[in-house]
């Protein structure tokens, strides 16, 4: 192989490291996507230079870089059409489905090494045996990614209800699986005969594929953002085992960098949740049946609903603003209204901010980038720890579309399902508007008494609508 493949793996590999970096924070996201484009362009082009070079030397065929060229070429216009036709609020999906890609490139990948050097290798017994793990562990990780990343695509997609399945002994059913594919792998790396080790792969690919579906689908709609994180650190990994198989310095580079900044992400956001990590993955909250507060009929509880002159006025009175955006947000793309009484706040001398909880939405960061695409400030937006402090002080608190986050029964009450998980606490400023389009429960099931506090407006309708009358309103 030349050098210039190598050297253009090298850099592409300083990009991505650079490119994390850069994401790191809002100021240097736009520099950290750009540098993450480079690397993948400079991987792309290099990987078909290496091509170029076996056809050269007699390793490739003209038809295989025939196909080689098409697949390029089919990737790049499915890649373009799909980020130009997915909207912001399909982009959990889209990330999950992506993150199956990988896992089913892993699967493949595996099993065309195994195919193509099965019985033609001349390498030492300990470098083989290294060699068949590497297939095994590859194999196994991306067959559990590709299937639980479907169904988590599902679930956030709609087509899958996001309430946990919960099979009685489902944990010891997980162990069993796991076991069984404990002892494909002593009989895979065990030399024998083809056929014999092929179909300890095959079972193993098969259990892989039942036990991370099962995985994904004891889980429940509130774990999701999590999820989400988790099975991008499964792709990162199943990556990097790829690139040990095709002893691809990149793919290592590349799959250790996602599946470690995955692994910490998920864990960064579990203690966020006040919750373990094993504790999320083997099954998580979230039953899809409203839960009532405890010692109180539902059909007693009163809310109140108002309407957006109201609201405008309430605004126009206060000094302190905080604006709790959610997936509600996301899906009536109300981030520009948003942002423009934002500025009419600011400009008539009322200090207006926004408080992100991180797992607000179905994705990671996905408040963030909504904000973001609306030319917010970056200053405005603080996360939850620099300002759940700020509320009591609060006169007027905005929460647009969110649920889960800012209910109060994950502090005070015991027998809810998301007990124990730091919220916003946006029931201790003197006013809270909530914009939903009715009193239903939040994308966990959870019921939410803050609705039914006297502090507590209710906004109900389309929350862009809603916006655009509360700006009317504030400009007359």
């Amino acid at each position: 192989m030349g050098t210039v493949p190598q050297v253009a793996w090298l850099i592409a590999a300083v990009c991505f490291i650079l490119s994390l970096g850069g994401l790191s924070r809002h100021e240097s996201a736009r520099r950290g996507n750009f540098l993450g484009i480079v690397g993948m362009m400079l991987a792309i082009g290099a990987a078909f230079w290496q091509a170029i070079e076996s056809e050269l030397l007699g390793g490739l065929s003209q038809s295989g870089l025939s196909v080689l060229a098409f697949a390029l070429v089919a990737g790049g216009i499915v890649g373009g059409l799909l980020a130009v036709r997915v909207a912001m609020t399909g982009m959990p999906q889209l990330v999950a489905i992506l993150h199956s890609f990988v896992g089913l490139a892993a699967v493949l990948v595996g099993f065309s090494v195994f195919l193509h050097g099965h019985g033609s290798s001349e390498a030492a017994h300990g470098v083989q045996l290294i060699h068949d793990i590497e297939i095994f562990l590859g194999v196994f990780i991306g067959g559990l990614t590709f299937t639980g990343s479907v169904i988590a695509w599902g679930k956030l997609d709609g087509k899958i209800n996001s309430r946990p399945l919960l099979i009685p002994g489902r944990h010891a059913i997980n162990v069993v699986m796991l076991l069984v594919c404990v002892l494909l792998g002593a009989w895979f790396i065990q030399p024998a005969a083809f056929a014999s080790e092929l179909t300890a792969l095959l079972i193993m690919l098969l259990i892989s594929f039942v036990f991370g579906a099962h995985l994904v689908m004891a889980i429940g709609g509130a774990d999701m953002p999590v999820v989400v994180s988790m099975l991008n650190s499964y792709s990162g990994w199943a990556a990097a085992a790829t690139g040990f198989m095709l002893s691809n310095d990149l793919l290592i580079i590349t799959g250790a960098l996602v599946g470690s900044s995955g692994a910490i992400l998920s864990y960064i956001m579990c203690h966020a949740m006040n919750r373990s990590f094993l504790s999320v993955i083997l099954g998580g909250f979230g039953t899809g049946t409203a839960v009532a507060t405890p010692g109180v009929d539902r059909g007693e509880l009163v809310h109140t609903a108002t309407t957006a002159d109201e609201v405008a006025e309430a605004l126009k009175n206060a000094k302190e603003v905080i604006v709790v955006p959610g997936y509600g947000m996301a899906v009536a793309q109300a981030q520009h209204p948003i942002r423009e009484i934002t500025e009419l706040l600011q400009g008539n001398g009322t200090r207006t901010r926004f408080a992100i909880h991180p797992v607000a939405g179905r994705l990671p960061g996905h408040m963030n980038v909504l904000l973001a695409e609306a030319r917010l400030p970056y200053d405005l937006v603080l996360e939850m720890d620099e300002i759940n402090e700020d509320f009591p002080n609060t006169d007027v608190v905005l929460v647009v579309g969110a649920n889960d986050i800012v209910n109060p029964g994950a502090l005070d009450d015991p027998s809810s399902p998301i007990y124990g998980m730091p919220v916003l606490e946006a029931w201790k400023a003197k006013e809270v508007v909530v914009f939903k389009r009715s009193m239903g429960s939040g994308y966990s099931g959870v019921d939410n008494p803050l609705f039914y506090n006297e502090n507590t407006d209710m906004l109900f309708g389309d929350a862009k609508k809603s916006s655009d009358d509360i700006l009317q309103a504030l400009r007359r």
